[in-house]
């Protein structure tokens, strides 16, 4: 009798734990996780190393989820946590830390018309994925590590929003860190954030986003690249191949290293710039044909467009890679590329630019780290190739003529500027210097 009782006892206290769950009133009140464990009837308790979420919890539309630095950890099963109002983490000494409750229970986190969201100096391990729909979401100063992709192919999934995710830092998580689905849009603000050797087991960049919203979907000041041989994967992916929205992307000043590939842009109506980025040694693919390109442009159509100034494309199997449809613009005599591009290839052969299309391809004022006309062609596969593809035009590059880029000690900062036929130039040549320079993209005789 007395063991049937403690049965009946453990069966009733199981089935109330998989049952329960909480949902805030809605009704403007601001919560803390000590405010939970005294009105959630044991979905959130104290345990050992802080509190614990037990069920499904939800914070509805009108309320909010108050961190602050007394709040230093909190332990969560297998459960959903859903933000309909907000989540305001407002620490700055401690990071708060959310853990999955052990290596086989993996908690699910989803924004869903959520507003004013803050997370900010936080740490997530452990969990099955965060999706953020329709929200008003900034992630700053936060670590995502060891994420699996139960709920979410990645990290931080991102549907018709557009969420601010910046300073934080993704680590050997299995799924991409940032993602966005081909049939939603989304335009992210990724800024100065480190992708450290994410993605295990598929075939996926670990940043991968299809199409963009209304606003320009800003990629800034970040670096992506993998340490671990067995997870070598892609760097960016960006793609509407539905042709759904037009596109706006913004590729700057980011280190894309030792990965498949660098920067994937694929399908149509994408208009993006990218300037003063770094795609060094995306060699680590076994089949060429399947990826190695610092830049890769794979168009539907000639609304594929990019503009490339500034960057360093080196070490890489393809340096750019140009297919079927595309509109890019690498230089232009009115206006220099200035990237440097050299050192990529496979198979013993020198891939810097390779046109895979029908479609001509303006890149002058490029560096090749030759000033050897026939060098440097025979590193640039086109029309001289093949006469089915579109002609490079790669004349005048850097260091062809004479011309020579201006030193920057020579870029004056007190208003001094060296005139030529009237126009103000706003740089300093040395005394001795003659012949042809450049300014701006533009050329000139001294």
């Amino acid at each position: 009798m007395k063991k049937s009782l403690v049965f009946l006892i453990a069966t009733f206290i199981m089935a109330l734990t998989l049952d329960a769950q909480w949902v805030s009133p809605g009704n403007g009140t601001t919560y803390t996780f000590a405010d939970l464990v005294d009105i959630t009837e044991g979905v959130v308790t104290v345990g050992e190393n802080g509190y614990l979420v037990n069920a499904d919890l939800t914070i509805s539309a009108g309320d909010v989820l108050q961190i602050n630095d007394q709040t230093a950890r909190v332990d969560i099963a297998e459960v959903l946590v859903t933000i309909n109002g907000s989540m305001v983490c407002t620490n700055t000494n401690t990071r708060t830390k959310f853990y999955g409750l052990n290596e086989t229970n993996h908690f699910s986190m989803r924004f869903e018309n959520a507003t004013g969201c803050l997370l900010k100096k936080m740490y997530f391990s452990d969990g099955a994925g965060i999706k953020v729909i329709e929200s008003d979401v900034t992630f700053d100063d936060v670590k995502f590590v060891y994420f699996t992709r139960d709920y979410s192919n990645s990290v931080i999934n991102i549907l018709n929003c557009n969420p601010t995710i910046k300073n934080c830092y993704f680590m050997l998580n299995e799924g991409s860190a940032i993602g966005s689905p081909v049939n939603g849009m989304a335009s992210p603000q990724i800024l100065n954030c480190d992708f450290d050797t994410n993605v295990n087991g598929i075939n996926a960049p670990q940043i991968n986003l299809g199409p963009g919203a209304e606003d320009t979907i800003r990629i800034v000041g970040n670096e992506i690249y993998t340490i671990m041989a067995q997870w070598y994967v892609g760097g960016i992916s960006i793609a509407d191949l539905m042709g759904m929205e037009s596109t706006k992307v913004l590729l700057k000043d980011n280190i894309i290293r030792d990965g498949r590939y660098g920067y994937n842009q694929q399908g149509e109506r994408i208009s993006s710039v990218i300037i003063g980025n770094q795609f060094i040694n995306n060699n680590h693919e076994e089949n060429p044909m399947n990826g190695g390109s610092g830049i890769s442009i794979y168009g539907n159509s000639t609304t594929n467009k990019a503009i490339l100034r500034n960057n360093l494309i080196t070490g890489n199997l393809w340096g750019i890679t140009a297919i079927y449809y595309h509109d890019i613009d690498m230089g232009t005599e009115d206006d220099w590329g200035y990237n440097e591009i050299h050192d990529n290839g496979n198979g013993g052969v020198i891939y810097d630019l390779y046109n895979n299309s029908a479609c001509d391809l303006m890149a002058v004022g490029n560096k090749w780290n030759s000033t050897d006309y026939d060098e440097i062609e025979s590193h640039i596969y086109h029309q001289a190739d093949d006469p089915s593809l579109g002609l490079v035009t790669f004349y005048p590059f850097v260091g062809s003529e004479g011309v020579d880029e201006i030193p920057a000690e020579n870029m004056l900062k007190d208003n001094l500027y060296y005139t030529l036929e009237g126009r103000c130039l706003g740089v300093k040549l040395p005394e001795d210097y003659k012949g042809v320079y450049i300014f701006n993209g533009k050329k000139y005789v001294k």
